[in-house]
């Protein structure tokens, strides 16, 4: 158990003395960046799809 609550320690001093943290502006601008490209892919994705759909319809359409 000891060995355990010194590895908590340890740590925590290492995130508070070790860690370069990213500058909170920079953080903003790439969590901004992220959301952005998460949304335009999910749009191309989207879009792939429904062209997939409608081709798949329209073949089994033919084939009835």
């Amino acid at each position: 158990m000891a060995g355990l609550i010194s590895y908590v320690k340890d740590s925590f001093e290492e995130l508070r003395n070790h860690v370069t943290w990213t500058p909170w502006t920079e953080a903003q601008r790439l969590t901004v960046m992220v959301a952005v490209f998460s949304i335009l892919f999910s749009l191309a994705i989207w879009g792939v799809d429904t062209v997939f759909s409608r081709v798949v319809e329209i073949y089994f359409d033919l084939l009835s």
